[in-house]
């Protein structure tokens, strides 16, 4: 029996005498879903929820959401019929049942409003699990007490654990003075998605003519994400979207001199597709319709939006995907599929993630310039050996999977903790 699979074997054995004395599991509240606008956010709940139904099984979990409209909450259920999806009249008798709360992945702390609010009602224990702190340029020094990262510092301060997704964010909070007495490197918890649509994929896919394991995918995005043009009721940005303008050339030419020349120089196809719903535009103008009408022929735009579940069935019959996004290179590593990723300075430190899990040689920084010609030669290799660039991502796999059955295994033995 090998080390992980005897901590594993050991973390169920010590669970089972709790739920043997007690009556019951151990009751966590995962504190996630934060918008379904992106297929990615909506990854962060049924990853962490995958991983808890693998490596902690006998616990009940009660998801505590901030938005599972357009279908999320379906899918949901569908995938996990065992989980309890809170409405807001039924968060006061949850906190008095559960023992633990973990607030999921996410770009920050997300609901760090309501972390406080569950210690300071319950007295009860919290951790966080695979999030990013820091916004683009943060520094190492001491902030201001009242500051927004000082009271994010000091809430993380009083978690069990805390998991950052990059370990530049881990850095960063150690370095700003956190006390948490776990603070590792802990992988978003969209790695471990494993939710399919075939139905729907297949069909577009045969539909379209993209065989399986003959295509790549090509993900395109501005600097700044355009929420005017996705949430009602959210104001329009003039100096972003000014921004998004005066980059997007600079970001997306180099994305689509690599369509063209995997299409010249191979028998592969590209799919465009979304990772927000305001990626079908984004996809046509800046790739689609600035293409040679030869390069046309093998190319093909995706031009609805799409769920977790849909997307995920297609990437893992493609021979990889590039882009400028995250989310769906998480989804694709954590299935071992390969996946290169370009990031820029405002997507704060989650790119560097990559280097983490032993890919930074599929991570390119568009604010680099050194680095931008290396990203037409990556993308063609990919499709020239996918053999190769499938043995890279498997290994990059492999360090996400040891990471979630050691972090799972703290959740584990907190959640015991907290039943006293």
């Amino acid at each position: 029996m090998n080390r992980r699979h005897f901590l594993a074997t050991a973390l169920a054995a010590t669970l089972s005498p709790i739920a043997a004395q007690t009556g019951r599991a151990p009751r966590i509240i995962l504190r996630s879903s934060w918008q379904t606008v992106n297929i990615g956010d909506i990854a962060h709940t049924p990853g962490v929820l995958a991983l808890l139904e693998k490596h902690l099984p006998e616990v009940e979990v009660r998801l505590w959401p901030s938005k599972v409209d357009n279908g999320v909450d379906e899918m949901l259920m569908k995938r996990f019929p065992k989980l309890i999806i809170l409405k807001r009249e039924e968060l006061n008798q949850a906190f008095e049942e559960c023992d633990f709360l973990l607030h999921g992945s996410g770009p920050s702390l997300v609901a760090q409003k309501d972390v406080v609010k569950w210690s300071e009602a319950t007295g009860k224990p919290y951790g966080v699990y695979g999030i990013t702190v820091g916004a683009p340029g943060a520094s190492a020094t001491q902030p201001d007490p009242d500051s927004a990262i000082a009271k994010t510092v000091d809430v993380l301060s009083g978690a069990r654990f805390v998991f950052f997704r990059d370990t530049v964010s881990m850095a960063l909070v150690k370095s700003l003075g956190c006390t948490s007495p776990i603070m590792e490197f802990g992988p978003d918890g969209a790695f471990a998605t494993d939710l399919r649509d075939d139905e729907k994929a297949l069909a577009f896919l045969n539909e379209h003519g993209l065989e399986e394991g003959k295509f790549l995918c090509c993900i395109g995005r501005y600097r700044i994400t355009p929420y005017w043009k996705m949430k009602p009721g959210y104001k329009y940005d003039e100096a972003k979207h000014a921004r998004n303008m005066e980059m997007r050339e600079h970001d997306l030419g180099p994305l689509r001199q690599a369509i063209i020349e995997v299409v010249k120089q191979t028998e592969m196809k590209v799919l465009l597709c979304p990772e927000d719903s305001s990626q079908m535009e984004i996809n046509k103008e800046n790739f689609y319709d600035k293409l040679p009408e030869d390069v046309k022929a093998k190319v093909v735009w995706k031009s609805t939006y799409w769920l977790t579940g849909e997307a995920l069935s297609t990437y893992v019959r493609s021979a990889g995907l590039f882009g400028a996004e995250m989310h769906s290179p998480i989804m694709c590593i954590g299935n071992g599929i390969p996946a290169i990723v370009c990031r820029w300075t405002e997507q704060t430190s989650k790119g560097l993630m990559w280097r983490d899990i032993g890919l930074g040689e599929w991570l390119f920084n568009m604010d680099e310039e050194s680095e931008i010609p290396g990203i037409v030669p990556a993308v063609v290799a990919m499709a020239k050996d996918p053999a190769a660039a499938k043995a890279k991502a498997l290994k990059g796999q492999a360090v996400v999977h040891e990471r979630q059955r050691l972090t799972m295994e703290i959740v584990g033995k907190s959640a015991k903790a907290a039943m006293g």
